[in-house]
């Protein structure tokens, strides 16, 4: 078994295994910042191939902004979004975040730059998870997310942890603690924020390809 002391190893450790590609490059599978946020929402509770077809079917409404999710009719969007499951539910609670998002940012490019996690997390219906999701890979600011597949890699590795800030804390501190070492492994200079991307996509990777064995 091997031995993982640091977030540090365990990026490396995953590196070493060829698990992603390097477009993406923040691995999550959009660059549209938009469609990021709509699926870090929609993906809870469900699989992402059911969030791809809810997204498409958006796509089709030409539901591009914030102001379309508000004006859409609401028996559309709930028909919209059904495949992503909990759809009445989930429908709601976009057009409220959307709505707040409006009232407190005034858009959504001024959203990605601005928001906090405490804003986030008081949003119904967004936990650490999701409200982390959408701050790394749709707002693109240094947040690392943890998911079901992280601490179960990680007790794995001998780890317990007592809750989800616990885990985040210890990756984090490993990635920053490392920061020159993670420089010279990529040879290029890369952002905390597209590690942080890239090692959870690598372990979500590893632990699919670790059930399918």
């Amino acid at each position: 078994m091997t031995e993982i002391n640091n977030s540090f190893e365990l990026l490396v450790f995953l590196k070493n295994k060829n698990l992603i590609d390097d477009e993406p490059l923040n691995w999550w599978p959009s660059n549209s910042q938009f469609d990021i946020f709509l699926g870090s929402i929609l993906t809870q509770n469900t699989k992402w191939t059911n969030v791809e077809k809810s997204l498409e079917n958006l796509h089709n409404l030409n539901i591009k902004t914030l102001e379309d999710i508000v004006e859409i009719d609401i028996d559309i969007f709930i028909n919209a979004i059904a495949p992503s499951g909990f759809k009445n539910q989930k429908s709601k609670r976009l057009k409220q975040i959307a709505k707040n998002i409006l009232e407190e940012f005034g858009d959504f490019d001024s959203f990605c730059k601005n928001v906090d996690r405490q804003w986030l997390l008081s949003q119904k219906g967004i936990g650490p998870e999701t409200a982390d999701a959408i701050l790394c890979y749709g707002c693109l600011q240094e947040y690392m997310v943890v998911d079901s597949y992280t601490n179960r890699l990680l007790k794995s590795f001998g780890y317990e942890f007592e809750s989800y800030d616990d885990i985040q804390t210890w990756l984090v501190y490993g990635i920053n603690e490392n920061y020159d070492k993670i420089v010279k492994l990529y040879g290029y200079e890369i952002s905390l924020n597209r590690v942080y991307c890239r090692l959870h996509g690598k372990i979500v990777e590893y632990m699919k390809q670790k059930a399918r064995v």
